[in-house]
């Protein structure tokens, strides 16, 4: 049976070309998502065995105690030292010791604004260590030399160019503090993946960077090379025993290997799972395109399976015929769609870089797995499609003489589809109004509206035959009234098979259904986003420091000097403790806050907040019992070492460790507060409210200030920035943004997430448009006979393309009602599992964006039925009466 089938595919490639690009595609997202996997995870084991080579242990500063009270809160105290540096190099079997001292500093580029402000974690710093030649062998340089004083620095190639700096420039930076200035001597080049996918990279000599980090002498991580034939876990062992004990660590280089290599596979993994499920949902729509495809070309073929059934071909070698088409055709489909695969591949990179991703460079990377992957996905998809369709031309008689290929289907079989369809749908119906009960999103809840939300989609599809004879009849009533005849013919070709109808529409639905589920429930949860991020608030800036420090106690009062400011308001919070309830307790100065911010009391006023006095939240007051006129026995401030030292040396790259501890330690105190006031909780004030002397001693951010809300006079907040900055020292660190800047950063990761979900799931409504039009088309070649005498009995050229456009646009119309109603329902009943981490949380229609996707159906309609309108049009008209 390969010679027959062999013969079909060649005999049949115009009708075949739209099936293969639905196959194409959805074999280059399943490529090209494994591809870009192979690679990026081979790129990060690249740049991990760079920064590891010639390392044979690590010996790195961990969980150290926080800053001793006095010191600078930029140096950090380690058990790591010159000391320790020189036993480790004295040990038999070590070539060279490199210590090395990291932390974080943000650059204002030359026009003033911040690099990468906010992102501590790829604003990268450390020294610049000198070898014997005078040059640091970790950073070649490009220009000029090293730093070796303390007002010089050095920096990247590709972060001098961002900043706009030349070799002899003044750079401004900051540490965790004021902006301090050096002059630029070097700049360097780095394979470091933090910095190449976007970081900073600052270069300071050894004493100054232990000046702006550490102390004099200490370091966070001691890399030892070995000499050649040392065994490198005896020579990790002879480490361990000069280590001082606790907060010191010494790792062999293959251990260290071994747990990057570990991570590496868990970072890029779950990218991996995300982006197959969405090849997955374009698999799944391509299935409908390819069994439509396949059941077309069975009914259009049914004399000649006849003739060789007739001939002796049994109904297993017409199945076996029909799978080997499918197989052949899933072949050639697949090996076009891996190439396209490697052209995904190579953009999905730089793409999910521009989000912040981190992904380092490196070569494409195809593995044997991948094309043998994509090859098996889109040859199994293909025939598994065609199962269906091969089962269905077994059964056709040897006898058969068909006077029609497109019978109505039985009627029994629809009887079974509609119960079918109906118990999947009231099973994914009830699932999800379950789901609208719940209130939180764990995993099970998750994955309990999943099902529900699979069995639903599933159930329509199922029941799309039975649905599409009273959607189409009432859109053809429109087309009938509208344009006349062609209006008529085009609703009756559309119910002539309601399964084929269905099927073609269903492609587009579920497309549809899920665009319209995310932008529902993206829309709902941007509006949440939005009022949360600006709750409460009245000021025209917010003030905040992008470290873990927070502003100096006395930032209000200079911000409140600058010539346009009605009101500064410092603040900053603290836990509170009382009658076994932990509440967060704002601390502010009630006045100025008033103007900054608006709250609603329910009793009492801001004016009767003061020392010893506070007003909390309704649902504080609701919790603890509190009540206007009572007292309560408060503990104030957290009484624990929260100190997390977060530095993650590379073990070969100095530049890719943090080194920063948070340490902090507010004490605790017991203090007796009175309740003068009630308000309703916004996110400007948490639990409680009271004033900045009672809380600034015990707060979170050690006795500073966590932001200051700017009021501004009217018409004074445009340039209101730059004087803000001025008066508070113009630190890179600083971030002074307006209402709409805090709603575009608070907005700013979800929204870029929710465009590339868009993208994604586009690549199923390109499957379904595909599908629409290789219906027409092949329904086309089926009526040609029906057509030729519809020419003959008086309807023109214009009548038949208008019939045939106005076929597609009502089955793209009946795809997008079922796929945005189902949609709509779907983000309705799951956005219930939003409330916990988004209080606003409500489901908000977002009406010009449906209206956009009902006009994008009929423009879908009109664009998929171009070129069948014209074949149709073209058809000679004795020659179409005379066919087959």
């Amino acid at each position: 049976m390969l010679r027959p089938a062999l013969r079909n595919v060649l005999a049949h490639k115009a009708r075949l070309m739209m099936t293969a690009l639905a196959v194409l595609l959805g074999v280059a997202f399943v490529s090209g998502t494994l591809v870009f996997a192979d690679t990026t995870a081979t790129a990060f084991r690249n740049a991990s065995a760079k920064s590891l080579k010639g390392v044979a242990v690590s010996v790195r500063a961990e969980g150290d105690p926080a800053t001793p009270a006095g010191e600078e809160e930029g140096q950090r105290t380690t058990s790591l030292d010159a000391a320790l540096a020189r036993k480790i190099r004295a040990l038999p079997g070590v070539a060279s010791v490199r210590p090395t001292v990291n932390g974080e500093a943000t650059l204002a580029a030359k026009n003033g604004r911040p690099v990468n402000a906010g992102n501590d974690s790829q604003n990268l710093a450390t020294n610049y260590l000198r070898d014997k030649d005078g040059k640091d062998s970790h950073f070649p340089l490009k220009e000029g030399r090293g730093p070796a004083a303390e007002g010089e620095l050095a920096l990247d190639a590709k972060t001098a160019e961002k900043a706009g700096y030349r070799l002899g420039d003044t750079v401004r930076f900051a540490t965790d503090g004021p902006a301090l200035t050096k002059k630029l001597v070097g700049i360097v080049t780095t394979d470091d993946p933090q910095v190449t996918a976007g970081g900073t990279l600052t270069l300071f000599d050894t004493e100054t960077a232990q000046k702006l980090f550490r102390h004099p002498g200490q370091f966070d991580e001691i890399a030892v090379a070995a000499q050649d034939g040392t065994d490198e876990r005896a020579l990790t062992d002879q480490v361990r025993t000069l280590l001082p004990g606790k907060g010191v660590r010494a790792t062999s280089g293959a251990d260290l290997a071994a747990e990057q290599s570990a991570q590496i596979a868990e970072n890029t993994q779950s990218l991996t799972k995300t982006l197959l499920v969405f090849a997955g949902i374009a698999l799944f729509v391509g299935v409908f395109l390819i069994a439509n495809t396949f059941t077309m070309l069975i009914a259009q073929r049914s004399r000649e399976i006849a003739l060789m059934r007739a001939v002796g071909a049994s109904r297993r070698q017409v199945v076996r015929s029909v799978l080997i088409e499918a197989a052949l055709l899933g072949l050639v489909a697949s090996a076009a769609g891996f190439a396209l695969g490697l052209g995904i591949a190579t953009v999905l990179r730089p793409l999910l870089n521009t989000t912040g991703a981190g992904l380092p460079d490196g070569p494409l990377v195809i593995t044997p797995a991948a094309p043998l992957s994509s090859l098996a996905v889109g040859v199994v998809v293909t025939v598994l499609a065609a199962w269906l369709p091969s089962r269905k031309a077994a059964k056709i008689a040897p006898v058969a003489v068909l006077s029609s290929v497109d019978q109505a289907p039985h009627a029994r079989a629809l009887v079974v589809r509609n119960v079918l369809g109906t118990l999947l749908t009231a099973a994914g119906v009830l699932v999800m109004f379950y789901v609208s009960t719940l209130t939180t999103s764990t995993e099970s809840h998750l994955m309990t509206a999943m099902l529900g939300g699979v069995l639903t989609l599933l159930g329509v599809i199922v029941l799309a035959p039975l649905l599409s004879r009273p959607l189409i009849t009432l859109a053809g009533r429109a087309t009938t009234r509208w344009f006349g005849v062609s209006g008529k013919l085009a609703k009756e070709n559309a119910l002539r098979n309601p399964r084929r109808t269905a099927a073609t529409a269903s492609a587009l639905m579920i497309g549809l259904a899920l665009i319209t589920g995310l932008t529902v429930g993206g829309h709902s949860a941007q509006r949440a986003m939005d009022g949360e991020a600006t709750q409460g608030l009245a000021a025209d800036y917010k003030v905040t420091n992008s470290t873990a420090r927070g502003l100096d106690a006395d930032a209000a009062g200079k911000v409140a000097r600058v010539p346009g400011v009605a009101a500064a308001a410092p603040v900053t919070s603290a836990g509170l403790d009382t009658r076994g309830r932990y509440a967060v307790i704002t601390g502010t100065d009630p006045k100025a806050f008033g103007e900054a911010a608006r709250l609603d009391f329910q009793a009492g006023t801001l004016d009767d907040i003061g020392p010893g006095r506070i007003a909390v939240s309704d649902e504080f007051a609701e919790q603890a019992g509190l009540h206007v006129g009572g007292t309560i026995d408060a503990e104030l401030g957290s009484g624990t070492d929260s100190g997390t030292d977060t530095g993650t040396a590379s073990g070969t790259n100095p530049g890719t460790g943090t080194g920063k501890n948070t340490g902090t330690d507010t004490g605790k105190a017991r203090k007796k507060l009175s309740v003068v006031g009630i308000y309703t909780r916004t996110r400007a004030a948490d639990d409680a409210l009271g004033t900045l002397s009672d809380v600034l001693p015990y707060s979170t951010s050690s006795q500073e200030l966590e932001n200051v809300l700017v009021k501004a006079e009217t018409g004074q907040a445009p340039g209101l920035e730059r004087k803000i900055r001025a008066a508070l020292g113009d630190s890179p660190l600083l971030k002074v943004r307006s209402q709409e800047q805090l709603v575009k950063e608070n907005n700013g990761p979800f929204t870029t997430v929710l465009n590339m979900m868009y993208g994604l799931l586009g690549m199923a409504v390109i499957i379904a448009i595909l599908g629409v039009v290789n219906t027409l088309a092949m329904s086309v070649f089926e009526r040609t006979r029906e057509i030729g005498m519809l020419r003959a009995i008086g309807l023109d050229r214009t009548g038949i393309k208008q019939m045939v456009r106005l076929e597609s646009v009502v089955i793209s119309l009946f795809g997008a009602a079922l796929g945005i109603g189902t949609g709509i329902f779907l983000a309705w009943a799951g956005g219930s599992l939003m409330t916990t981490s988004m209080p606003l949380y409500e489901t908000v229609l977002p009406w010009g964006s449906l209206g956009v996707f009902l006009v994008l159906a009929l423009v879908i309609g009109v664009l998929a039925a171009i070129w069948p309108a014209r074949r149709a049009a073209r058809l000679n008209m004795l020659h179409a009466m005379q066919s087959a």
